[in-house]
């Protein structure tokens, strides 16, 4: 593609090239710079006489947060201006993302958040000679002022109640002394970490996470009207309604289905919680947006990375998403949050004026 724009340009400008060396941070490069006759041509990268090039770090990971892997940067940057880069050297300038990453993950936080989202997302990773699949779990809070902050990202190939509470008692030294709601998926051993670090905690188990479950051993033909009936269920106005809507669901399903009842039940204070609270609240604890928005984001910088080199390499890629999130979020606020406080200020009054 660039080639042949240069050499359309070439055609019309009569475009020659000049070989210069410039200083980078990272050491000494030989550029070849294009030029034509009549002096139109101004580079973007490397400007006109330019020698010093203190901002190409900058420009190389500005590259990397757009999801490009280290071998389309190299590529890009010899393409468009002849400059000899190897992988490596790319990669040494974005491993200098590495303390800034660290100190992100170990920054101080707020005293006390609204609600915290916990989610999971699996990347390919490289170890020991084998591509492994490793689990990223993300944890996303919404603060007192109805922001939302994404606090850190772990990776790890198993879940376990020891790893929830080395997670979770890392945000409690990170100075997060209190959290109301936990919106987490089924994940093994975590209400019991919770409910170690953060004994007044609600616990709102993710009701789309349990539909898709669900649903994995459901014939298609059924998919539609279990669905269906599965709506009434978590849709239903009161606690009450929602456990007759169950009643009727078992009846129907319950000889066909009895796994999906089973996990229904085993699951119901934690899936319908939200029956306490009132509607806004309500569809702050079981919606999933907040969760969809940051994994579309991550999709944005790893899709066109098939498997990682290393962890640091994944939490890289995270890193650069979640300083755009950042951006992004310092600008708006939850939709209705001055009615879904006015009710938690109600709910919670305590432990909000502590």
């Amino acid at each position: 593609m660039f080639p042949r724009r240069l050499s359309h340009f070439s055609s019309l400008h009569k475009i020659s090239y000049t070989t210069k060396t410039v200083k980078t941070a990272a050491g000494e490069i030989e550029i070849e710079t294009p030029r034509d006759r009549k002096g139109d041509f101004e580079p973007k990268i490397v400007k006109k006489h330019q020698t010093v090039l203190e901002d190409l770090e900058n420009k190389i990971i500005a590259l990397y947060s757009k999801g490009m892997t280290v071998r389309d940067i190299q590529e890009l940057l010899s393409d468009m201006y002849g400059m000899d880069i190897s992988p490596s050297l790319i990669s040494k300038i974005t491993d200098r993302l590495t303390p800034k990453i660290e100190e992100w993950q170990s920054r101080p936080l707020e005293r006390i958040y609204v609600i915290l989202y916990i989610d999971c997302i699996f990347y390919k990773v490289r170890q020991d000679g084998k591509v492994v699949d490793k689990a990223v779990y993300v944890v996303i809070g919404v603060n007192k002022e109805g922001r939302k902050e994404l606090l850190g990202f772990w990776i790890n190939e198993t879940e376990s109640a020891s790893f929830w509470f080395k997670v979770l008692n890392d945000l409690k030294s990170r100075g997060v002394k209190d959290v109301l709601i936990f919106s987490v998926d089924n994940l093994s051993g975590i209400g019991k970490a919770i409910k170690g670090v953060y004994p007044q905690a609600e616990i709102q188990k993710c009701v789309v996470h349990q539909i898709r479950n669900s649903l994995r051993y459901v014939s298609w033909k059924d998919k539609k009207g279990l669905s269906s009936d599965l709506k009434k269920v978590y849709g239903a106005a009161t606690l009450e309604e929602a456990e007759l809507r169950m009643d009727e669901f078992e009846e129907k399903w319950g000889n066909k289905y009895p796994h999906v009842i089973k996990s229904w039940r085993t699951n119901r204070e934690e899936l319908m919680a939200y029956f306490k609270y009132p509607l806004e609240l309500r569809k702050l604890m079981y919606t999933t947006n907040i969760i969809e928005s940051v994994n579309s984001r991550f999709r944005k910088v790893t899709d066109g990375k098939r498997v990682f080199p290393s962890d640091m390499s994944v939490l890289k890629n995270l890193y650069l998403a979640a300083l755009g999130l950042a951006k992004k979020w310092n600008r708006s606020i939850i939709k209705d949050w001055g009615i879904i406080y006015g009710q938690l200020s109600v709910i919670f009054e305590e432990r909000l004026e502590a």
